[in-house]
């Protein structure tokens, strides 16, 4: 197997398993009960709220598949542009916190705005905590394995 697709489909696995972690987990502090539908509304995305969280199993592997698909889109990204932006190769961690903002941004005002989620208005002190907990379990595993991947040492 290719060594690039070995460690961009490992380290997607990992980001997205955790960020799948942290939203279950988050969910559930917030509310006191496990979310049942979450992969459901995922799903709505591309089928409708109403129609995704009455879609059962089926959506909610169509969500799982969404969510897994945005995590190794994004971890493919990385690791094709690495090599080709300087600037990236400066420290691992504040890069990796960077990309996460990025990659927030972009779900928020690129993929979901032409999904079927209906539109929320945009919350900072919720934008940043989602950004450190990304950055944390997103950003940072990318860029390290990248940085790993590529040779690049960094502060």
């Amino acid at each position: 197997m290719n060594r690039l697709f070995k460690t961009v489909l490992l380290t997607g696995l990992f980001v997205g398993t955790t960020d799948l972690a942290s939203a279950y987990l988050s969910s559930f502090i917030k509310s006191g009960k496990f979310p049942e539908k979450m992969l459901n509304g995922i799903a709505g995305g591309a089928l409708g709220i109403e129609t995704a969280l009455q879609g059962g199993t089926w959506a909610a592997f169509l969500g799982l598949f969404f969510h897994y698909f945005i995590a190794f889109s994004f971890t493919l990204f990385f690791f094709l542009i690495f090599p080709r932006v300087k600037l990236l190769s400066y420290n691992k961690y504040l890069v990796g916190m960077l990309y996460a903002v990025f990659v927030d941004v972009v779900v928020g005002q690129v993929i979901l705005p032409l999904s079927r989620f209906p539109a929320w208005p945009f919350n900072l002190p919720h934008a940043v905590v989602n950004w450190m907990v990304l950055g944390v379990l997103f950003g940072i595993p990318i860029a390290y394995n990248a940085y790993k991947f590529y040779g690049v040492e960094s502060e």
